[in-house]
């Protein structure tokens, strides 16, 4: 059993030992094909998102290499396919823009210290097991971020697109309008070559999705841009790409730009690991192999740091690849070896082909790959099930674009709000009156034009923890309901809608006990949980009620009724009373 035991920490800890009883000659097999046909995929890919990052286009093959294999190594998903990605490299560009120049030194430094410092946040969180905190992030949120970062991925690329300059005042919407006014002036050659490779990649996608658009695109173009001498006629081309592995180096340790690119890696540690949790549970799902994400946060932040030691941007889990490499038949992580093998390959032996490629390519392999972000159903949707969340995603949606290229701080600004909304919904939870109807179960007398139960007996309804943020709120409410009924002698509160209850619900709820009891009113309780009971018991508020005024889950409201009748009866019968209850009053 110890032994077992040990087994299974280290797999916990090192997630590629669990290969070993998968890895046959016919897996290995399919996990070649796959990891082959991912990396067709990925080469021009990662040229493409190292210059949507604002970097050198022969960083993203960096990328595609040691971040690969470390991420598969050590991410619980096995057929995830970590990489640059087009969010993690448009944050990286627009962090680090106000900073340093593109394409400069200082910028490149700049872009490997973001991928130490979010690959750390995500390191500590999964350490840590705070996976859990990735929820702040809400789906509405997300929508409204990724839905903007679409747009503005898309629009920048139309400067390489058109061969026209955008303007260099640091607002995103404000540099467009230059490169609008110069449409006339664009480079017809690189427009054409642009354009075609963008036809070309979605007739593709639609006549045969199986085939590798980006790769087909970026081959021909590349012999075209040959053939007609592309660079001479004024076109911007890749052009030459050292040859050979990255250096390992420590990665460039700044202070006071690790302060100011902290923000920003903390959000890239969450939009990055939302957008490879979104991969990884589809996969789960597929292949019916549980998932860990704190693992998988670990799997990440360590192929981000790893990315920072071999001279890479940040990377993320990829929805795209990580559908091809399980389209492909992958059955383990090896499938992402092979990958970082074939890109090795690459770096080693291939560079040299890949000179004349077109930039205008690469920016319209980028449009490409953000197309399927666009999703303004999402946020039509996101409005019809909640006026708030409808109104997160817009305003995230709204302050992303305002904010550009400092995307960071609106997405920033949509997690407050959607806390804030979050916050006031807790403070307001559903508390309605109950009344009978006529098969005699207890519904909102309100929605369903009820009668009131009785004039000595009120029941109601608190669907919500009580705890310090509406405490006040339910005091209020209860308050209102026996200002409202002079007569009222019992009020039971269904409390099958109470999850949790905390000291300020205690101290509440023991000091309305005592003022109720003083005007006459008797409070009862039925369905209380068995969480809220322990805490009712651990603070003595049980023994302040009294033990005939709670009723546990197992009893239903019908049976604290009876009771309840029973002891108006009961006090109807005595020498002060005058005459029993009749109707619904003894139920």
């Amino acid at each position: 059993m110890g032994i077992m035991g040990r087994r299974i920490s280290l797999e916990a800890v090192f997630p590629f030992l669990g290969w070993r009883r998968l890895i046959t000659r016919h897996t290995l097999a399919r996990d070649f094909v796959a990891g082959l046909v991912v990396a067709l995929v990925l080469i021009p890919q990662s040229l493409a998102y190292a210059q949507l990052a604002g970097l050198p286009v022969y960083f993203g093959l960096y990328a595609a290499l040691l971040p690969v294999a470390v991420g598969a190594l050590f991410g619980s998903s096995r057929q995830l396919a970590t990489g640059p990605v087009a969010m993690t490299s448009l944050l990286t560009a627009a962090s680090i823009a106000p900073l340093a120049a593109p394409g400069t030194p200082t910028f490149i430094a700049y872009a490997i210290l973001l991928a130490l410092l979010s690959g750390l946040v995500q390191l500590l969180l999964g350490w840590l097991r705070m996976g859990v905190l990735v929820n702040f992030l809400s789906h509405p949120v997300l929508l409204g971020f990724t839905n903007a970062a679409a747009l503005i991925i898309t629009l920048s690329q139309l400067s390489a697109l058109l061969a026209v300059s955008m303007g260099t005042s640091g607002h995103f919407l404000e540099d467009l309008w230059p490169l609008f006014a110069g449409i006339g002036h664009s480079h017809w050659v690189t427009l054409t070559m642009g354009l075609s490779a963008l036809g070309l990649m979605w007739a593709l996608r639609k006549l045969a999705p199986r085939l590798p658009g980006a790769l087909v695109a970026a081959a021909l173009s590349t012999g075209v841009s040959y053939l007609i001498g592309f660079a001479e006629l004024g076109g911007r081309v890749v052009g030459e790409i050292p040859q050979g592995l990255p250096s390992l180096t420590l990665p460039p340790l700044e202070w006071r730009a690790s302060i100011q690119l902290l923000p920003t890696a903390l959000v890239i540690a969450m939009i990055s690991f939302m957008e490879a949790m979104a991969s990884a549970k589809v996969i789960a799902m597929k292949t019916r192999v549980p998932l860990d994400i704190n693992q998988e946060l670990i799997g990440q932040g360590l192929a981000k740091i790893a990315g920072a030691f071999s001279q890479s941007f940040p990377v993320s889990g990829s929805f795209s690849r990580s559908a091809l490499n399980l389209a492909m038949g992958a059955r383990t992580g090896a499938s992402a070896l092979f990958t970082a093998f074939f890109v090795l390959l690459t770096l080693l032996f291939l560079t040299p082909l890949l000179y004349h490629l077109p930039l205008s390519v690469l920016a319209a392999i980028i449009a490409m790959a953000v197309m399927p972000l666009l999703n303004l159903k999402g946020i039509r949707d996101a409005w019809r099930a909640r006026m708030d969340d409808g109104l997160a995603a817009v305003w995230t949606f709204l302050a992303t674009l305002a904010f550009a290229p400092r995307i960071h701080a609106g997405i920033l600004s949509g997690i407050v709000l959607s806390l804030g909304f979050f916050l006031y919904r807790s403070m307001r939870p559903r508390a309605v009156i109950l009344g009978r109807d006529r098969d005699g179960t207890l519904r909102d007398a309100a929605r369903f034009h009820l009668p009131p139960l009785h004039p000595r007996i009120a029941a109601i309804r608190f669907d919500g923890q009580l705890y310090f943020a509406n405490v006040s709120y339910f005091e209020d409410f209860v308050l209102k309901v026996v200002s409202d009924a002079p007569a009222l002698r019992f009020i039971l509160v269904v409390a099958n809608g109470i999850n949790g209850l905390d000291a300020s619900g205690v101290e509440m709820l023991s000091q309305l006990v005592d003022r109720l009891g003083e005007n006459g009113v008797t409070l009862v309780f039925s369905g209380v949980k068995k969480q809220v009971r322990d805490v009712m018991e651990r603070t003595g508020l049980d023994r302040k009620i009294g033990p005939d005024n709670l009723f546990r889950l197992v009893s239903t409201e019908k049976m604290a009724l009876e009771a309840i009748g029973s002891r108006l009866a009961t006090e109807a019968d005595g020498p002060e009373a005058g005459g029993t209850p009749r109707g619904p009053a003894a139920p």
